[in-house]
């Protein structure tokens, strides 16, 4: 059970975008017990109560709601921002855990087809959500923008060129979000920050009962995640603003 009221997050009004993966479950849960208001987007309705409903009855009855939202539509994107803010009176945490991916077997064989579909899960949602909600965090006294992304980023390898370069996009949007932050502080204390989280690949239970077997080496798990994404809180918004926290080896 979590400490709820006296939690560090206590207070707190989070939106998890892509709340309905095994990740954004994970994050949920944690934000919630962390005293947090949680609010998870996901397009899946169904995965997404459900969800919901495990972070809320794990947490003890703790504000956990949910919103079916086209993330790949702006105006959508923005009317979810704009009904958190109204709902619950500020924004203080978007994380952004939309998650997809394509490869291939080698360069050669990429299909661009892969690459229309990875810009618009993960590009295109990350333009919309940081577009929706930058001025409420700016507005924050601790707003924070976390993106997850992958080592890829930084080192790709040949048969994951289309998401590569996608999570590169989306890390480099992310960072120019991280210097509006920067410049709408002025001269004052930074309060609010956009942030990267890198993992290698994310693991969750279910994966390792369909492969007993598997290693998983240098992957993170969902839970390890969700316990990252809370810490980018307690730490200040200079600290986080702008950078790559990396939870696996860098490349």
């Amino acid at each position: 059970m979590g400490n709820g009221a006296n939690g560090a997050l206590s207070g707190a009004v989070i939106a998890v975008a892509g709340a309905g993966g095994p990740a954004g479950r994970a994050a949920l849960l944690r934000l919630a017990e962390a005293g947090a208001t949680v609010v998870g987007a996901d397009n899946d309705p169904q995965r997404l109560s459900e969800a919901v409903d495990a972070a809320r009855y794990a947490s003890g009855g703790a504000t956990v709601t949910g919103d079916t939202v086209d993330l790949l539509d702006l105006q959508s994107t923005r009317d979810w921002a704009a009904h958190v803010e109204k709902d619950f009176g500020r924004v203080d945490g978007l994380v952004h855990l939309v998650g997809g991916w394509r490869g291939s077997e080698t360069f050669t064989k990429t299909s661009l087809d892969d690459w229309d579909f990875l810009e618009l899960l993960l590009v295109k949602t990350v333009q919309h959500t940081s577009l929706a909600f930058h001025e409420a965090l700016q507005r924050s006294d601790r707003g924070r923008y976390v993106l997850i992304s992958a080592a890829g980023a930084s080192k790709p390898t040949a048969g994951n060129a289309a998401y590569s370069a996608a999570k590169a996009a989306a890390e480099a949007w992310t960072l120019a979000m991280a210097d509006f932050f920067r410049k709408a502080g002025g001269a004052e204390e930074l309060t609010s920050a956009a942030t990267i989280l890198v993992v290698k690949a994310l693991v969750h239970d279910a994966m390792r009962a369909e492969r007993p077997n598997a290693k998983f080496a240098g992957f993170t798990d969902v839970t390890d995640l969700a316990e990252a994404i809370e810490g980018v809180w307690s730490k200040t918004a200079a600290e986080v603003n702008g950078n790559r926290l990396w939870l696996t080896e860098k490349p």
